[in-house]
């Protein structure tokens, strides 16, 4: 049997587990969710999900790595061989994300080049989703777009590169380029930004607090969810990353760090991006509240119109801009795809190499999709629906399934408590055993209140307005298929000569 990798030193782990927490939702989405959800007051209930969810759950999963030193599949079928099809769920939720992320990367890859002569001219709207992207209607492929494409297989390469490398010498080795450089890249974008005219009225635009907001229940949903989505938590990353740990880790303190580390670079992200904002809210001489914007919108047409005014160096603030994406997206990609070559390591016993060959080289395959002119929406419609009912939806069941289910959080604490310098207490099981559920319960709620009964209403009731075969296909049949995927992939029987063995041991006992 051979010897799980390991991470090279407890920096080498740290860096990585923040790499993959800290990516393009950090830089895109928590900026627009704070401001919209009561400014500086917001930061209330982000604290205090962070604090009883996010971290929390990092814990968790730690622990069940670092002590099942398994994939996330291996792990929970260690734990409960029951519950191996909750490891493969999470393992195909972020094989799904890994298809159409890479092609996100591909896009900032070409904008980085655009930045220094803006090359998307003075209407950023439609050269993003005309020019660039030559966008059809939802349902056609319309062809490959080359300027997709192209960066698209770059992308690809170097995933293939760092995952043939291993954990040490190729994802631990990357994360600590990839990781210092992205915050030295954005902090010389935030300098850039604060100097801007107008950047205060951006910043106090998003640090006005409103603690009125506060008292909205929808606030608080919005908190967690900005925890949940950012945190790589619930989708197999965090368990697979642990499980390289050495059997003697600080996990208590190394959740706390990632933790409090990837909301420092939102925070950073925040500044940034506001400030930026506030110049163009001066520029165009309306409120910042008219430019706002999240996602895909802000990335790609509202920075190239605020690079189009900048006073002076728009080249060289454009290309830092666009390279911090990439750099984000690397490092979480690279993450997201380690989740299903471990996985496919542990229950087929193969090599590494060909675990990435197969995992990678599928995923990269289905990816060529969204490199098409009708990808947009595809990717649209698919992200909107593995997130909010793959990645929540698994999160909660997760969560339900140890603490309530198999009853393994006591377990989980003695072994976390026993390597840790901070202790758990009664604090962690509170807020695993009662609030996360409640709040995601409650959260899983309104989404399919919103989402499964208006696809019985009309076509303009879909998400985004799309037609219902659409939103079928892309939305539903993708969600049910990670759930029964992994239910089938849990029946396969296990090629691992140690898990053979255990097996076999098992049905011994029980004759």
């Amino acid at each position: 049997m051979n010897t799980r990798s390991q991470w090279g030193t407890r920096a080498g782990f740290i860096l990585a587990a923040s790499g993959s927490a800290i990516g393009l939702g950090n830089i895109w989405r928590f900026p627009s969710v704070a401001y919209e959800s009561g400014g500086g007051a917001f930061f209330i209930p982000y604290l205090f999900a962070l604090l009883t969810a996010g971290i929390p759950i990092l814990i968790m999963e730690f622990t069940l790595g670092q002590k099942y030193r398994g994939s996330a599949p291996l792990t929970f079928r260690r734990m409960n061989k029951k519950t191996e099809w909750i490891g493969w769920w999470a393992v195909l939720v972020a094989f799904v994300i890994s298809t159409y992320y890479s092609v996100i990367i591909a896009w900032a890859i070409m904008f980085s080049f655009f930045s220094f002569n803006q090359n998307w001219g003075a209407d950023t709207e439609a050269f993003m989703f005309g020019e660039f992207l030559q966008t059809v209607d939802a349902g056609q492929f319309g062809g490959f777009v080359p300027s997709v494409l192209i960066p698209l297989i770059f992308v690809w390469a170097i995933v293939f590169g760092i995952l043939f490398a291993g954990v040490r010498k190729g994802i631990e080795i990357a994360n600590r380029i990839f990781i210092p450089a992205l915050v030295l890249v954005f902090l010389l974008i935030v300098i850039r930004a604060v100097t801007l005219p107008g950047a205060m009225e951006g910043l106090n635009a998003f640090f006005q607090p409103d603690f009125s907001a506060i008292t909205s229940p929808d606030v608080w949903i919005a908190a967690y969810g900005q925890i949940f989505f950012s945190l790589s938590i619930a989708f197999a990353i965090m368990i697979t990353y642990s499980s390289y740990l050495p059997k003697k880790t600080d996990i208590t303190n190394n959740a706390f760090i990632v933790g409090f580390g990837n909301s420092s670079f939102e925070l950073l992200c925040g500044i940034g991006v506001f400030a930026a904002l506030g110049f163009m809210a001066m520029q165009s001489g309306t409120d910042v509240d008219s430019v706002v914007e999240g996602g895909v919108a802000l990335a790609f047409v509202v920075f190239p119109q605020i690079i189009n005014e900048l006073p002076a160096l728009n080249g060289l603030f454009g290309f830092l801009f666009f390279f911090s994406l990439v750099l984000a997206g690397l490092s979480s990609l690279i993450s997201i795809t380690e989740t299903y070559v471990a996985g496919l390591q542990d229950k087929f016993n193969i090599s590494r190499k060909r675990a990435v060959l197969f995992g990678a080289g599928a995923a990269s395959v289905i990816s060529l999709i969204f490199a098409t002119r009708g990808g947009l929406n595809f990717l649209d419609a698919v992200d909107y629906f593995i997130n909010q009912f793959g990645v929540a939806l698994l999160g909660l069941v997760e969560v339900i399934l140890v603490v309530w289910v198999v009853r393994h959080l006591k377990d989980l604490q003695t072994h976390a408590n026993g390597i840790s310098d901070i202790r758990l207490g009664s604090w962690w099981p509170i807020s695993l055993g009662a609030i996360t559920p409640i709040v995601l319960g409650y959260m899983m709620y309104g989404l399919f209140t919103q989402n499964l009964l208006q696809q019985f209403d009309t076509p303009t009731g879909n998400y985004g307005g799309y037609p219902d075969l659409f939103i079928l296909v892309c939305g539903w049949v993708v969600v049910a298929g990670v759930i029964l995927g992994g239910i089938a992939l849990s029946l396969a029987p296990w090629k691992n000569p140690a898990e053979v063995k255990k097996q076999d041991a098992e049905k011994r006992e029980a004759k």
